[in-house]
């Protein structure tokens, strides 16, 4: 199949959970794909999961240097790219009364700020009508204790897929966001011990309408449909992937 024939595609997070599926799918529709994540060993895992048509760069989205970085490699390999897919994020679990500063600012560092400066840096080097995906969260628009800073940063990026609509419609550039409900990624087991993340488990299945969580590859369908041409007609929406959970 060829969806993405010809096309370059830069997936933060690309070395794990859904950044990782989406990668894999892009390569089987034809796309070359530049992963870039923080841990190198996981990054060559990746790349030998995906097999051809990847390079990986490793940096993290929070540092501006890393950022510079990246798209330099992506110009001196292709010169430019088409789609951009910000996947990378991340999630500590505290109620309201136990939020602490670090995590608050780890989360809005890196689900927020550095996504900013990520799609700024990027506009020079992508190609005009090209395709920005955005990651948001049932948790931005649904009442899920523990999750506020969380669900805050999530808001946030729904409103920039409002604002880089206008102020890149000159030059055709779509951005559109996926909010996932809870998918089996490893950032589920990065909230808590192992008896508390079976817990989480058991509470998302009972309060999702198909029952169970999702799967990487799940989203990375939708990913493929919005980094495609046949997602040309649509900019500034949100794409919810979470059997139900947001809907009722």
């Amino acid at each position: 199949m060829s969806r993405l024939q010809n096309k370059v595609a830069v997936i933060t997070g690309g070395n794990s959970g859904i950044g990782l599926a989406t990668a894999k799918r892009y390569v089987e529709e034809g796309a070359y794909v530049f992963i870039f994540g923080r841990r190198q060993e996981e990054l060559d895992k990746a790349v030998a999961e995906i097999g051809s048509n990847v390079t990986a760069v490793r940096g993290d989205v929070t540092n501006l240097d890393d950022i510079d970085r990246l798209y330099a490699e992506v110009a001196r390999i292709k010169g430019t790219f088409d789609v951009l897919v910000a996947a990378a994020g991340v999630v500590v679990l505290e109620p309201i009364g136990k939020v602490t500063e670090a995590n608050f600012d780890k989360m809005f560092n890196l689900n927020t700020r550095g996504l900013l400066f990520l799609v700024q840096k990027g506009l020079p080097v992508m190609r005009d009508n090209g395709s920005i995906i955005l990651f948001s969260s049932v948790a931005a628009f649904m009442g899920l204790p523990a999750y506020s800073a969380y669900g805050a940063t999530k808001a946030a990026v729904r409103s920039y897929a409002r604002t880089w609509t206008m102020e890149l419609k000159g030059r055709g550039i779509r951005t559109n966001v996926i909010s996932p409900g809870p998918i089996e990624t490893p950032m589920i087991d990065s909230q808590g011990t192992p008896e508390e993340v079976a817990k989480l488990r058991e509470i998302f299945s009972a309060n999702v309408p198909l029952g169970r969580m999702g799967r990487p590859e799940e989203v990375a369908n939708v990913a493929l449909f919005l980094g495609s041409d046949e997602s040309s007609y649509v900019a500034g929406a949100e794409f919810s992937v979470d059997g139900g959970m947001g809907a009722v």
